[in-house]
């Protein structure tokens, strides 16, 4: 019997940059690697390489310049809202909310509270019920929020963003107010055109602004889906994804990454023999219990992957089969009737009891939130990483 099931490995490669050939890169080290560590490629092993050496060699960035030229030339007015803008953050936010200054004479920032979408805190929950507010309710104008809450810093970074943002935006020359509330159509009472800024509900958030009388409606996801100016761009998120390079530029979500996992997986077949599957993955969709962070900033876990990478796991929940079918069953006996179990499961076991505690999860967010945790966010240097095993099971023989 087999003693080890998934095995993760980040794997290191040189600093990527701007015009770099990222297969032979990504390839190359995985040969490398195979050859120092001692290890064989088998088939389903999974390949995965982070988002931001996508983009970085892709060249897939614009400038603040460009940024505001699309939100002038989409808009045309003076004044424009931005609703709920997300994540609250000096890296994924600062520099769009420059662009859109610079493209415009005066912006609304409808923030909701206590947190953002995905869980960034302006300030502590408790704060509401210390103050008697209302956060399903409550509409709160800048000066009434300074008054109760403007002396509050983040715990982690030390930021006060509103007054970060406000600085930023004043700096371009534009007017900025606040307002703080949870509900979308509430920045129509300051105007009709409006950039929606959070990820995962903006769907929902630019209908609940065309049909409370919104003129125009444009979501992140719509600014920079084609090239201004020699920009870089991506033709389905747009600016959503992106996160600073320098002070007056940004990296886009990768453009080309369909591209770019197919050709991996053919070279790699070329090199090894086997079938592996490759993805690309930006950040992990788990939830930090300490700060509340639900780590998706990104508009998907991945944004280009092969195709044996789709659907979600089909497993029998051990302990289940254990304590009920095999309840009489101990030591060798137990372990071949479990695999007996595995090997003539249903191929399609949803809403089966069998699966009861399993994670329903579609298998590239699983994986991609492995490998966030493995590549982690600074000086580990393995933007790519290898998985092994994971689509083996306890009756895995080889």
């Amino acid at each position: 019997m087999r003693t080890v099931g998934t095995v993760v490995r980040g794997i290191r490669t040189p600093i990527i940059k701007e015009g770099d050939d990222l297969a032979e890169i990504v390839v190359n080290s995985l040969l490398r690697s195979s050859e120092n560590e001692k290890f064989q490629f088998h088939n389903r092993d999974v390949v995965a390489i982070t988002e931001a050496v996508v983009g970085i060699s892709e060249g897939n960035y614009a400038t603040v310049d460009q940024i505001a030229l699309d939100v002038k030339n989409k808009f045309g007015v003076d004044h424009i809202g931005i609703v709920f803008p997300t994540p609250l953050s000096r890296n994924r936010f600062s520099l769009l909310l420059k662009g859109f200054a610079r493209g415009c004479k005066e912006l609304t920032i409808l923030l909701s509270y206590p947190a953002d979408e995905v869980g960034n805190h302006l300030f502590d929950e408790d704060e509401l019920e210390n103050n008697d507010i209302d956060p399903y309710s409550d509409i709160l104008e800048e000066d009434a929020y300074n008054k109760l809450f403007g002396h509050l810093v983040h715990p982690f970074t030390g930021i006060n963003y509103v007054d970060f943002f406000k600085e930023l935006v004043e700096a371009e020359g534009c007017k900025v107010n606040f307002v703080f509330a949870n509900h979308a159509s509430v920045i129509l009472n300051y105007t009709k055109n409006v950039i929606v800024a959070n990820i995962h509900n903006r769907v929902r958030t630019k209908k609940e602004l065309i049909k409370n009388g919104a003129e125009k409606v444009i979501g992140m996801d719509e600014i920079l889906t084609s090239s201004v100016n020699g920009s870089g761009y991506n033709s389905k998120y747009g600016l959503l994804g992106s996160n600073k390079s320098t002070e007056e530029r940004v990296k886009l979500f990768p453009e080309h990454g369909q591209e770019l996992v197919e050709k991996i997986q053919k070279i790699l077949k070329e090199k090894t023999g086997k079938e592996i599957e490759v993805m690309v993955y930006g950040d992990g969709a788990f939830k930090d219990p300490v700060g509340m962070i639900w780590e998706l900033a990104d508009p998907v876990v991945s944004p280009a992957h092969t195709v044996g990478l789709n659907g979600t796991p089909n497993e029998l929940k051990l302990k289940f089969i254990s304590d009920n079918k095999l309840a009489n069953l101990h030591g060798e006996e137990l372990i071949e009737a479990m695999k007996k179990e595995i090997r003539l499961k249903d191929k399609d076991l949803k809403g089966k009891m069998e699966t009861e505690g399993t994670t329903p999860r579609r298998i590239t967010d699983l994986l991609g939130s492995l490998c966030d945790l493995t590549s982690g966010s600074g000086d580990k240097g393995t933007p790519i990483v290898l998985v092994q095993g994971y689509f083996d099971n306890y009756a895995t023989e080889d």
